[in-house]
């Protein structure tokens, strides 16, 4: 079942990826194949049930017949000893069919104990080997030091020996061609994978770290809100760290005080009585609650109204300007006016400069990607890269 199960969600998922690609034949296609192999299985396994059942009834059967004429071979005719002997015997021979079904289930649900060893049987992480000073980290410094991720020994290294550093408080956008390797800098970043070489934020190798630690001083905003099935408070802050007074003052700061004026509001399952704008808002809101020094944005607000949009820029621009901000863009006029830029190409970070110095170089990555998002485009972006560089240098001075 787990196959044909894995396949319908990820289906309906990914109905819109399906439906632009025109490939509805295809997936119905592996759906039949999937659903075949699975009636064929259940069939095999209800005709083995019942003659199994068939066998069980029939020994039954004669075991019955055999007591009741093993009386007549021994001339005992008293009715009462023949009563009590039959419904013995068929008291018997019920536990013993009940005794084999079962016994047979439990083989059938063995499956499920296999898979249950085998996450028994996986190696341990590693434990930290120190712990970060309680207010880690303080400034946000993230480097990248011979940084290499595989995802799995048969197959090339995703990302390959990464020299970056990223100073305190820059807004830095990571872009790049589909696989270049934006979305594995950032899985490198929350250790989901184990690296070669190393990652320190604020000089302390993450490796030597907690995960737990880790990750709960990196607030992240997806491009896809996650909310839990819970209530907004459990939603804003699951670890309840925080007051009543301070979670209002983050929805206020949003703009979702009105939306949600009851913090024990139940939020359905995947958020579904939240638009996108509000699920990405509530996020925002977790993240400025949180207060933490490095902050990760997948695109936050790809799937959002303009007006969504431009409170979330603002919101980050202000609550986030003392921070680290890292910006994983697949449109480029959201990083244009970043402190730097990161063009990630074939798992290698080709460039790394601000925006505007980056442009000036005709062979440049970010030149060639800029120049193919047309003239009128191209134009927009270049002005905001200017008028970035020349704020930086007014404010350097």
């Amino acid at each position: 079942r787990s196959p044909i199960f894995s396949y319908v969600s990820a289906s309906l998922a990914g109905l819109s990826t399906i439906r632009s690609s025109k490939i509805q034949n295809r997936i119905s296609s592996e759906f039949d194949s999937l659903q075949d192999v699975h009636s064929g299985v259940w069939q095999v396994t209800y005709s083995t049930n019942t003659a199994l059942g068939l066998w069980l009834d029939c020994i039954s059967t004669a075991f019955v017949a055999a007591v009741t004429f093993s009386f007549l071979a021994l001339h005992e005719t008293f009715s009462g000893n023949v009563g009590l002997a039959v419904s013995q015997a068929l008291i018997l021979t019920g536990m013993v069919q009940y005794g084999v079904r079962q016994t047979t289930e439990s083989l059938q649900q063995m499956t499920s104990v296999e898979r249950v060893l085998h996450y028994t049987d996986l190696p341990p992480e590693k434990s930290p080997a120190i712990k970060a000073p309680e207010k880690w980290p303080v400034s946000g410094v993230i480097e990248f030091r011979k940084m290499s991720l595989i995802y799995n020994q048969f197959e090339g290294a995703v990302l390959k020996n990464l020299n970056l550093k990223i100073d305190e408080a820059w807004k830095v956008g990571i872009v790049g061609r589909t696989g270049a390797g934006k979305s594995s800098l950032i899985s490198a970043l929350f250790r989901l994978y184990e690296i070669q070489g190393e990652i320190l934020i604020d000089g302390i190798d993450t490796g030597n770290i907690s995960l737990e630690q880790l990750r709960s001083c990196i607030s992240i905003i997806p491009q896809d809100p996650v909310l839990f099935s819970a209530t907004i408070r459990y939603n804003l802050d699951p670890f309840h760290a925080f007051g009543d007074a301070e979670i209002y003052r983050v929805l206020e700061e949003v703009e979702l005080k009105q939306v949600a004026e009851n913090l024990d509001y139940m939020v359905l399952e995947g958020g579904t009585n939240f638009s996108v704008g509000q699920r990405q808002l509530i996020c925002l809101a977790r993240a400025i609650l949180r207060n933490n020094k490095i902050l990760v944005l997948d695109e936050a607000t790809a799937n959002v109204d303009p007006q969504t949009d431009a409170l979330i820029q603002k919101t980050i621009r202000e609550k986030f300007r003392h921070c680290t901000v890292l910006t994983v863009a697949h449109r480029l006029i959201t990083v244009m006016d970043s402190d730097r830029i990161i063009v990630m190409e074939a798992g290698e970070a080709r460039e790394l400069d601000v925006p505007h110095l980056l442009l000036q170089n005709e062979q440049g990555l970010l030149r060639d990607m800029v120049e193919a998002t047309g003239a009128r485009e191209s134009q927009t972006l270049k002005r905001i890269a200017l008028d970035t560089y020349n704020a930086q240098k007014s404010a350097s001075q």
